[in-house]
């Protein structure tokens, strides 16, 4: 499971004091997310972590389904043999099938989305350290703006600051998380008391 550094590595404006009714010269840092993904430490082992996770959801997900689809094809069998007219035995037997069926997708379907937060929650920690990391090797550099190296046609070598990125990324950011924090509960709004009736006239 890939993770997307793009909010990190996208084009990242650098303030610079410009003159009055000026724009200084653009003077542009490259930086390869591809290269920083493969060979950022805390990257590797996220990406290591985030893909047995993803391997153990598909293993659970075949255990669930198998036992599953033998019972619906016995249904199935059943319900062709009674014509279209089960009994009430069979109705009963389809009805708990559809129950447990749902009850499968509603975990699975959970789990899923448990996945997907760590993923977003690895790329949220990654980008929030990259980020100001390649704007001050940047500055450092004298760039105003940093690029993505895949959105850029052609780029000097020595435009390119992934290596200084890399070096301080691993330093600041040795490993990441690949659980994320719980989500809150949504607040409960408080009930209001109803307004007391007018007493009614005669």
């Amino acid at each position: 499971m890939k993770i997307i550094l793009s909010a990190a590595v996208a084009a990242i404006a650098i303030a610079t004091p410009a003159l009055a009714q000026q724009v200084p010269d653009a003077k542009i840092a490259v930086v390869d997310s591809e290269r920083l993904l493969s060979e950022c430490t805390a990257c590797k082992a996220a990406n290591t972590q985030l893909q047995a996770q993803g391997t153990q959801f598909q293993t659970q997900a075949q255990q669930l389904a198998a036992p599953l689809q033998t019972e619906g094809q016995a249904l199935q069998t059943a319900v062709n043999a009674a014509k279209g007219t089960p009994d009430a035995a069979l109705q009963a037997r389809i009805r708990a099938y559809q129950t447990k069926e749902q009850q499968v997708n509603q975990q699975l379907q959970g789990q899923r989305a448990t996945l997907e937060r760590n993923v977003a929650w690895v790329r949220q920690q990654i980008g929030q350290k990259a980020g100001p990391i390649i704007q001050t090797v940047a500055q450092q550099r004298g760039a105003t703006i940093a690029l993505d190296k895949g959105s850029t046609l052609f780029a000097a070598p020595a435009t390119d600051i992934t290596d200084a990125v890399l070096t301080q990324l691993n330093s600041q950011l040795p490993s990441v998380s690949t659980t994320a924090p719980a989500q809150t509960a949504p607040a409960t709004p408080a009930a209001t008391t109803p307004a007391a009736g007018r007493p009614s006239g005669r």
